[in-house]
């Protein structure tokens, strides 16, 4: 997927690609590296360079990124006499060495600027100055040693430090946040530097989604430049899927799409990536002017909430018309109020401000780009059944009708308890990553209870049941007595009580916890830990509570099938799969496998898993992700989301009342052409019948542009980087772009109309005036092509349907992949 994602992010307007280096991914072993397939960081590093493009490379090596353990290894935490991110030796050691071997190969493999490579920035540490207090003297000490161990390698480029207010002279301070036009870095000679524009939010299980309106996050980077920033990067421009179990946590989803202009799947976000696009554009204008102003730039007020930055290589005044030999002037003016339009006056001319808005003039008198003015389209994406179904091999059948699935399913048991000579017996409640060391999310706590018939007798005569009570739980505890599940919690160390229906003679108490992601932010994340947190008790006893923390506790890592990996194709021996009986649906830890071809064409796919429990899959072998089908909280999604006013990560949640995630990313790149092969393991109790494999594509495309939007970002010619003058062909009207996914085509034109008309997208309707010509127009420009573009003019509609009126073109269109007879393109309301 590289390639077309680095190309979409080129296309949108990007100079830089910023990654971070992922060292649990690198040094899964303690001094065994890895930097294969995914993880070949030379290669993507190679492949940006190839495309043009400039490199940062944040190497941490602590990162956070909603990633599992912060990015940390968790091998790290074993070692004597280690704390995390201070300073303390054991830990400087193990950084320093990771960091000289990425800075070593990049030198090998001449990838810095001054070798003739596209890396320009690295990054040193990450956030530290949010918990840096935390660490005391340590923490002072760690950030100057980091500092200088980073100069020490001679990497030949600028380090950077986000949110590290007492960086060193040495080392750029830089901002993270959803705002930072009122940053300045702690030096007057450093660069104002943005390593993350929080353009989106990460999701959690059971949470609903966060959603950033684009007009608000383009006030944010507007902002940011016309008050004297160098360099912005968003956080997320893609975001992908957290494939395995590297989603961080607890609690994150697998899902790390973030709202961003390149979705999960490598599909443009409409109108985001668009309208970001075109103020790359309309901010590139500027740049003669930008970087012509070494000291900051004329300041305006314009009004109580209103001002403007004025780049330019003369001094001006505000009151008077603009020289008529100025070589060089670009204008940035912003209403910073989130209720109010209004007009005012600059050199002479007005200009409209709408409420929380930047509008950017190149040339100081011409509006190139409006925030809060979105013309680029909406892209609606919706997931469709693929024509092929999962089924054993060599019998793939088709969907049916109601696109459930009718397919054959094999199935396994897994074992409840011990289940290899792993296991091992302790005298005490252990800490859950002491004993797995994360090479499962899984780990069985297991002991037994000896039950007399005079305390079955107590209990009912009592009429109550004994309740096991455990202190504390993280992430999540199911419990099997004598071999069945009959409760569970989840939380962040939660109380977990429940009954216990205790036989006599002695019983199986199993406790299975799981770990749904390790800790990735905050201070000493060395010592959270996960699992089981004593005391752990029996109450409802005759003669009182019965403490089983110093009991004898037999322990085992994982599952079964887990260390089997009977998810690979290349183990399917070492176990005997049956038929899926009609009984076993819904059966709790059990394995499913099946087999699917791939869907025709090139289009995206998805798995759809909203029928089953909790679990893991995998496809050919590659673990897809964790799945869960908690369901987000009914309340708290507004009807509609209002862009103006600062921006937080509670404030345009959407997906209220389902569940958080439903559809799984399958990379094309891991599909073959028939007989791929699905494994799922099931913990709860879900019904494989349900699952669907989808193709994710753009359905419906809509634009809105009126007579007054500024004209398009490609009217404007400099030709020259450098040029002394920057101006806009006249007069040049706006017009509307449309596009579908790569592969498809405008397969018809469902709404058009020039005048007046009403709704938004998927709603619209002919307003009293309408251009009888508008759906032949728009229906000769754009069917049967990838993209198309239509002039918002008369001239292209004429005659005029309602002379002196503000006139709006709407359009709405469907896309598809190319049919085979294009005499099927049809249009029609």
């Amino acid at each position: 997927m590289w390639p077309g994602i680095i190309q979409k992010s080129k296309e949108g307007g990007a100079d830089v690609i910023q990654t971070y280096v992922f060292w649990n991914g690198h040094e899964p072993l303690r001094g065994q590296y890895y930097f294969e397939g995914r993880y070949d960081l030379v290669k993507f590093v190679k492949l940006v360079g190839a495309n043009g493009l400039y490199f940062h490379l944040r190497i941490g090596p602590y990162v956070c990124a909603e990633w599992n353990f912060g990015g940390f290894p968790v091998w790290l935490r074993d070692i004597q006499g280690i704390e995390f991110r201070t300073n303390n030796e054991p830990f400087k050691v193990e950084m320093e060495k990771f960091v000289r071997k990425i800075v070593e190969m990049m030198k090998e493999e001449m990838l810095f600027s001054w070798q003739g490579g596209p890396i320009i920035l690295l990054q040193i540490e990450n956030e530290y100055g949010n918990v840096e207090g935390s660490y005391g003297k340590g923490g002072k000490g760690y950030v100057k040693w980091a500092a200088e161990m980073a100069l020490s390698l001679g990497a030949g480029v600028p380090w950077v430090m986000c949110r590290q207010t007492d960086a060193p002279e040495t080392i750029i301070d830089a901002c993270n946040g959803f705002y930072c036009d009122s940053f300045k870095p702690n030096a007057y000679k450093k660069p104002m530097i943005w390593t993350e524009d929080w353009n989106g939010w990460y999701a959690n299980w059971g949470e609903r989604l966060p959603h950033r309106p684009v007009e608000d996050n383009a006030f944010a980077v507007a902002r940011f430049f016309e008050r004297g920033g160098s360099y912005h990067n968003y956080y997320m421009f893609f975001g992908g899927t957290n494939f395995e179990r590297t989603a961080g946590g607890p609690f994150q989803i697998t899902s790390y799409d973030y709202d961003a202009p390149i979705d999960e799947y490598g599909l443009l976000s409409e109108p985001k990536w668009g309208h970001l696009k075109d103020l790359h554009a309309a901010i590139k204008l500027c740049e003669p002017a930008l970087i012509a102003v070494d000291h900051e730039p004329q300041y305006f007020k314009l009004g109580l909430m209103q001002e403007a930055h004025i780049y330019s290589n003369v001094h001006l005044n505000m009151n008077e018309r603009l020289p008529r030999n100025l070589s060089i002037c670009s204008a940035f003016l912003a209403n910073i109020d989130e209720r109010k339009s209004v007009r005012v006056k600059l050199f002479d001319k007005d200009y409209t401000l709408l409420p929380w808005s930047v509008i950017i003039l190149p040339d100081c008198k011409t509006v190139a780009f409006n925030t809060a003015q979105v013309g680029s389209q909406v892209s609606v994406k919706s997931f469709t059944l693929s024509s092929t179904n999962l089924a054993a091999p060599g019998n793939i059948v088709l969907a049916t009708e109601d696109f459930g699935l009718s397919t054959t399913w094999m199935t396994i048991d897994e074992p409840i308890g011990i289940w290899s000579n792993s296991c091992f017996i302790a005298k005490q409640v252990l800490e859950h990553l002491n004993v797995t060391k994360d090479a499962s999310d899984y780990l069985w706590y297991i002991t037994r209870i000896n039950v007399s018939f005079e305390d079955i007798t107590y209990w009912k005569e009592m009429g109550f049941l004994p309740t096991l009570k455990i202190h504390g739980i993280r992430d999540v505890a199911r419990i099997f007595l004598n071999g069945q599940l009959i409760g569970g919690a989840y939380g962040k160390w939660v109380e977990l009580e429940h009954t216990l229906q205790l036989v006599e003679g002695s019983n199986e108490l199993a406790i299975l916890s799981e770990a749904i992601g390790l800790k990735n932010y905050g201070a000493f994340i060395e010592k959270d830990g996960a699992g089981l947190r004593g005391p752990i008790k029996l109450t409802g006893f005759k003669y009182g509570e019965i403490d089983l923390s110093n009991f004898l506790w037999t322990y085992q890592v994982g599952l079964k099938g887990e260390f089997l990996k009977i998810f690979s194709a290349h183990e399917q021996d070492k176990v005997t799969w049956m038929l899926l009986q009609p009984d076993k649906i819904k059966a709790a830890f059990t394995w499913y496998k099946a087999y699917f071809d791939a869907p025709n064409g090139n289009d995206t796919v998805s798995l759809d898993l909203g029928d089953m429990g909790k679990g893991q899959a995998w496809v050919n072998g590659h673990g897809i992700g964790r799945y869960w089908s908690l369901v987000a909280p009914k309340y708290g999604c507004p009807s509609t989301c209002n862009y103006r006013g600062a921006y937080n990560e509670h404030k345009c949640l959407t997906n209220c009342g389902k569940q958080t995630q439903t559809w799984y990313h399958i990379p094309r790149e891991w599909l073959q052409a028939s007989n791929n092969m699905l494994v799922i393991f099931e913990e709860t109790g879900g019904n494989p019948f349900g699952i669907k494999l989808m193709k994710r594509t753009t359905k419906i495309i809509c634009a809105q542009v009126s007579e007054s939007h500024y004209p398009p970002l490609s009217s404007w010619h400099n030709p020259e980087l450098f040029a002394r003058n920057i101006s806009v062909d006249e007069p040049v009207a706006p017009e509307i772009l449309l596009h579908c996914d790569e592969g498809h085509i405008i397969s018809a034109i469902t709404f058009a109309s020039f005048g007046t008309p009403h709704g938004s997208c998927q709603s619209f309707s002919e307003g009293k005036c309408h251009a009888q010509r508008s759906l032949s127009v728009v229906s000769k420009a754009c069917l049967g092509q990838n993209r198309c573009n239509i002039a918002v003019s008369v001239t292209q509609f004429s005659p005029d349907p309602c002379i002196g009126t503000l006139k709006t073109l709407a359009v709405q269109a469907d896309c598809s992949p190319p049919p085979s007879d294009y005499s099927m393109l049809s249009f029609g309301l």
